[in-house]
């Protein structure tokens, strides 16, 4: 994987973000996490998906650094959590997750964070995910 954190529209067993948040937290126990992603461990998008999980991100965290495929660990978390989301469950998750800032209170913060960026004259970028993608260069 190298210093990589892929998409957030990258799915594992159909859930989108899992990956990226697994990413973050692999790099981070190596000590090859960009700084300016420390701030947000945890927070943010990651609780959001823990949560959903129904699990900490501490625990996802110590369980991620001992190893496994995404699979795994998504596996690892459906039995620590006694829950595995149904088809309609990671359908309503996804679709949640990949409009935040589309038309929703997260819309003024998206708007923020594209102005800071530089990328105010972005009027394609109008979710999170797309402009995680953008900033990180996907797009």
């Amino acid at each position: 994987m190298g210093n990589e954190i892929r998409s957030p529209y990258t799915q594992t067993n159909d859930l989108c973000y899992f990956a990226r948040m697994v990413d973050k937290i692999r790099l981070h126990a190596a000590g090859n996490l960009p700084a300016d992603y420390h701030p947000n461990l945890g927070g943010g998008f990651d609780a959001r998906c823990v949560s959903f999980l129904g699990l900490s991100y501490q625990a996802l965290a110590d369980r991620v650094k001992k190893g496994g495929t995404d699979t795994e660990l998504l596996d690892w978390c459906h039995q620590q959590a006694d829950f595995k989301p149904t088809t309609e469950q990671i359908e309503v998750w996804n679709e949640f997750m990949r409009k935040r800032g589309w038309n929703d209170d997260g819309s003024a913060k998206l708007k923020s964070r594209l102005e800071e960026g530089g990328f105010a004259h972005r009027t394609d970028i109008q979710t999170f995910f797309d402009y995680i993608d953008l900033d990180e260069g996907r797009r």
